[in-house]
């Protein structure tokens, strides 16, 4: 499986001092962020929005991607179509996908009220947008003439929620979509509020047949924000892809929470990560976890984060690393075997096969990746330990599916992280591993004559 990023957090271009530049900044970085086993980028809503330094998630006008002068300027805060379409050329260049933050639940930055006849409330939706395409009025958004229902999800604070029951307004969103895809060369996209309105919408996104190189067969990546409980999350995704032939994703926001108390509630309970609810224990196929996101504010993870880091970079899912983390936080690492850096070189190389829990104690996790291997992929599987106990290692004898087998540690952290020592299986298949205080280890197997300073993930 993949490692995407999220290559931007809240009020990026101002905090970098990259206004109006982000595109260009992300172009100078994608190289080295291929290189690191980054697959795929997310990037923040490109469309001209409400105001020209928004984040972009109250779109304005769909089809301006910074080059009409309008709501402020002329350039998004994040640049206009030509950097875009050039940080995408690249990111391709350097085998990297880019994935389209949608936002079409909702819009910002109307140029009238209007009074809407349905209800006699007088509301921003006259929208004349300079690029000429996709003007609207108060019949684009609910109530609407195409809809008897007042909206088909929840409300995102004061502003117009868009009707895609109206034949314009459905229209719009496949042209815009064809834009990023056929255009510009996206390759993906994650819907934001997808609780806002009905799946439908969504899904049959998600199914048409892009063109791409001249055949009418590209089906997108696609991963929903449905920021909720496994259940429900459940049940949206069963109705998405009920319809469509793309298996659509969606954010693991239950497991993010339980990661969150891991980090910063000492005396949380490991035997919750096995309880089973989260999406990724439930289908893991349809997962796309994380740690933390540009939406979290003050409720971001705190303490031992890459703790977080190191359970969804070696579970199954479709794992997302945050930029802020990476690059502001510190947590890449890179050339060493304790920061996120390492822990990518993990995933891609031995967190293959089927994910086997092994034992779980309130302060103790231990999990067996079994191995993948087919015509072009081998991963040999791993042994991941999590030790919630703050002031001793931690680990005990369990049953692997590896025989008389060697296993060296190559990625690693905690408030005490010496070299671990290797571990040699019994004929049973037993050994005893353990973990850092308030960390974790991964080990790997590998040959009796392997030296294992060449194994570490991260050596440089």
């Amino acid at each position: 499986m993949a490692v995407m990023m999220q290559a931007f957090y809240w009020d990026a271009p101002r905090a970098e001092q990259k206004e109006h530049e982000w595109w260009n900044f992300l172009a100078e970085r994608v190289e080295e962020l291929g290189r690191a086993g980054i697959n795929a980028l997310w990037l923040p809503p490109a469309s001209k929005a409400a105001s020209n330094t928004s984040m972009g998630y109250d779109p304005y006008d769909y089809f301006d991607l910074g080059d009409y002068d309008q709501k402020g300027g002329a350039k998004t805060w994040y640049g206009n179509r030509a950097e875009l379409k050039a940080l995408i050329d690249k990111a391709h260049s350097c085998f990297v996908g880019v994935y389209a933050d949608m936002v079409i639940n909702h819009n910002g930055g109307g140029d009238e009220e209007e009074v809407n006849p349905l209800n006699g409330e007088k509301h921003w939706t006259k929208f004349n947008p300079k690029s000429g395409r996709f003007p609207r009025d108060w019949n684009s958004f609910y109530p609407s003439r195409f809809a008897r229902t007042t909206n088909e999800g929840e409300s995102y604070g004061g502003y117009p929620h868009l009707c895609h029951s109206n034949s314009a307004v459905y229209t719009a969103m496949f042209d815009y979509a064809r834009m990023l895809v056929e255009e510009l060369g996206f390759d993906g996209f994650r819907f934001d509020f997808a609780k806002g309105y009905a799946s439908w919408m969504i899904s049959l996104l998600s199914k048409y047949r892009y063109e791409r190189e001249g055949v009418m067969d590209f089906m997108p990546f696609v991963v929903a924000e449905i920021w909720s409980g496994d259940n429900d999350i459940g049940a949206w995704l069963d109705k998405a892809n009920g319809v469509t032939d793309n298996q659509i994703a969606a954010f693991d926001f239950p497991l993010r929470y339980k990661l969150k108390a891991v980090c910063d509630s000492p005396s949380f309970d490991l035997r919750e990560l096995t309880d089973g609810g989260t999406v990724v224990m439930k289908r893991p196929r349809n997962a796309a976890t994380f740690v933390d996101n540009h939406d979290m504010g003050d409720d971001t993870i705190v303490n031992d984060k890459l703790m977080a880091y190191s359970f969804i970079l070696v579970h199954e899912g479709y794992p997302c690393i945050f930029w802020y983390d990476y690059y502001n936080n510190g947590l890449a690492r890179p050339g060493t075997p304790n920061g996120i850096s390492a822990l990518i070189e993990a995933h891609h190389k031995f967190a293959g096969g089927d994910s086997q829990i092994l034992h779980a104690d309130p302060d103790l996790y231990i999990m067996q990746r079994v191995g993948w291997s087919d015509d072009q992929t081998h991963q040999s599987g791993l042994i991941y330990v999590l030790n919630n106990l703050g002031n001793q290692w931690s680990g005990t004898v369990v049953q692997t599916r590896w025989q008389n087998q060697r296993f060296v540690p190559i990625a690693w952290d905690g408030h005490d992280a010496p070299h671990p020592d290797d571990r040699t299986t019994d004929a049973e298949g037993k050994s005893e591993f353990p973990a850092p205080p308030r960390g974790y280890c991964i080990y790997v197997p590998v040959a009796n004559d392997a030296n294992k300073d060449d194994l570490v993930a991260g050596k440089e």
